[in-house]
This record gives structure tokens, C-alpha cells and sequence, in this order.
């Protein structure tokens, strides 16, 4: 049975086959309903004009009304010579001096930091939340994922004071630390979750033959796992490379991230830039989601292929 011809049972009922086709139609209108305002971003990223609305021209599809000039514009903007031919010059003074290009920067240092610094917390901390001797694991788990709960300016805020006393606030250090703070309940939440399906007998068993704790960590537990430690963590960069409000808070003007540069865009400078932009993270977060799945599927068959 599928979709478009699906054989009924014959004792299915009227209410049934409605139910059936109605159920599906509910289904592709929340679909539209959340995906719809993503995909309009796509063409409007195209407009030859600097608005943020579709024109007469590219409604038409005339080709003169779409242009890639506000692609241009992410490597150009901030330039000594952006109009200057295309050389490797262009690109080493784009890669230096380009505001996009900085924020780029700044965005995959301050991620990629945050994420391995949340991902080895998170996973530890889950680790020890699953051992059933563990006391509290109520509590301790309800203030380890306590930033996704507690609103985000009262956590910058909180992170503000306190980093500025330690001396963290408007360094790469704080930022970072402040984002791993932020992505930890996802990897905790992931791993947690993968961790209910592991079988301890495991644990014991290479106990039984020899085996240390670490080396039972990283050589039973850490295989079975790894979809969910690979899934936390990129929770976790996306929650660090989507984040704006505690960079607004924590960091100085030269430690834009991209989120943060199209704040600014939006403030000062009204530009399709900003939405030539919002299409490349669109495209890098399905490709990130396709690699997770497609590791996941992976991660499945060689478990079933080890274990039986």
C-alpha cells in the first residue's frame, strides 16, 4: 500500500478511507505551513533589485530581474577592491577583509570549539546519569538541561556578570564556553536517549575478561553510542552557529559571528545579502542533516552487523 494507491481492507469503513486521505492532507499542510516561509528566501535571494520582496520582472521570470550579485556580495563586502577581476589577490583580500568572510570565520572557530568542548561534557555527563548507582540523576539532569528551558536573555545575562568577572566576557574563550554551555543539553538529551536501548551486560562482560573502564568505554560502550554522540553534537553546532543573543552580549565588534552580522545587516543596512546568505546556511543545515542520517543508517548496520 502507498500513498497515491492504497489497497483498503474490505472491512474498512467509510470514516476509515476519509480519515485516511485526511489524515495525509493535515500532514502535507503542516509541512507547507513550516517549511513555506524557508523556501520563499531561495528566489528572493536571487533579486536583481534591493528588496525583499518579489518584483513585477521576477514574477514574470523575466532573467534580467535575478542576479547572483548579493552572492557577490558576501566575498565584496568590505573589500580594498571588490570590483577588481577575479584573481587569487581577490581572494586572499576577500578571505581577509570581508565582513561576511570574518563572520564566517568566527562562526566555524567559535562552533567547531563549542562543540567538542559540549560533546565531551555532555557525553560524560550521560554516561553517569545511565549508571543506576547514580544519586540525584533527577536533579542533576533537570539542571544540566536547564539552559534550553530557561530563556535566552536571562542566560546571557547571567553569563554577562559572570564572565566579566572571571575576566571571559568579550574573549574567544567566553564565547566559547558560553556556546558548549548552550549545546551540552543537547548532546546530554541525544546520548541520554541512546543510552536507554544499551545493554549493561555489555559493561560487565568486558569487566569479566580484563578489560579496564576506559578501555571498555572506548571499545564496547563509545561504538554502541556514537549516533547519539554524533547526533548531540550537531545539535550542538547548530545551536552554537544559529546563536545571536549571547554574542550580542559577550562579544566585541570584531568577533562577529554570522548570525550576528545579519543582525547588524538588518539594523544598519537593509540588503538581499543578508538573504543570499540565509540560502547557504539552508543548504549547509541539509547537508549536515543528510550526513547525520546517512551516518545513522550506517552507525544501525554495523551494529546489527557486529552483534547479530
Amino acid at each position: 500500500m502507498n500513498f497515491f494507491t492504497p489497497n483498503f481492507p474490505p472491512y474498512a469503513t467509510a470514516f476509515e478511507i476519509a480519515w485516511y486521505y485526511a489524515f495525509r492532507m493535515i500532514c502535507l499542510a503542516i509541512f507547507i505551513f513550516l517549511i513555506a516561509p524557508i523556501l520563499v528566501i531561495i528566489p528572493l535571494s536571487f533579486n536583481a533589485e534591493s528588496f525583499f520582496s518579489f518584483t513585477d520582472g521576477m514574477l514574470a521570470l523575466k532573467p534580467e530581474a535575478y542576479s547572483l550579485k548579493w552572492y557577490r556580495d558576501i566575498f565584496a563586502n568590505g573589500m580594498l577592491d571588490p570590483n577588481a577581476p577575479l584573481s587569487l589577490d581577490w581572494l586572499k583580500d576577500s578571505w581577509m577583509r570581508s565582513q561576511w568572510m570574518i563572520a564566517l570565520k568566527n562562526s566555524l572557530v567559535i562552533g567547531v570549539s563549542a562543540t567538542f568542548v559540549a560533546t565531551i561534557l555532555g557525553t560524560l555527563a550521560s554516561v553517569g546519569l545511565s549508571r543506576p548507582e547514580m544519586p540525584f540523576r533527577g536533579l542533576i539532569n533537570g539542571i544540566l538541561i536547564s539552559p534550553m528551558i530557561v530563556p535566552i536573555v536571562i542566560t546571557a545575562t547571567g553569563m554577562f556578570f559572570f564572565f566579566s568577572q572571571v575576566g571571559l566576557a568579550q574573549t574567544y574563550l567566553g564565547l566559547v564556553f558560553a556556546h558548549a554551555l548552550l549545546g551540552t543539553p543537547f548532546v546530554v538529551i541525544t546520548v541520554t536517549a541512546t543510552l536507554t536501548s544499551f545493554d549493561r551486560s555489555l559493561l560487565r562482560a568486558a569487566a569479566n575478561l580484563g578489560a579496564n573502564p576506559l578501555t571498555t568505554f572506548f571499545k564496547v560502550q563509545m561504538p554502541l553510542i556514537l549516533p547519539g554522540v554524533i547526533s548531540g553534537a550537531l545539535f550542538a553546532f547548530i545551536t552554537s552557529f544559529d546563536e545571536v543573543v549571547v554574542v550580542l552580549f559577550l562579544a566585541e565588534p570584531d568577533q562577529r559571528t554570522i548570525p550576528r552580522q545579519m543582525w547588524s545587516g538588518l539594523r544598519e543596512q537593509i540588503s538581499p545579502t543578508i538573504l543570499a546568505v540565509a540560502t547557504i546556511l539552508i543548504l549547509l543545515s541539509l547537508v549536515l542533516l543528510i550526513s547525520l542520517e546517512f551516518t545513522r543508517r550506517r552507525m544501525e548496520r554495523l551494529k546489527i552487523e557486529s552483534f547479530g
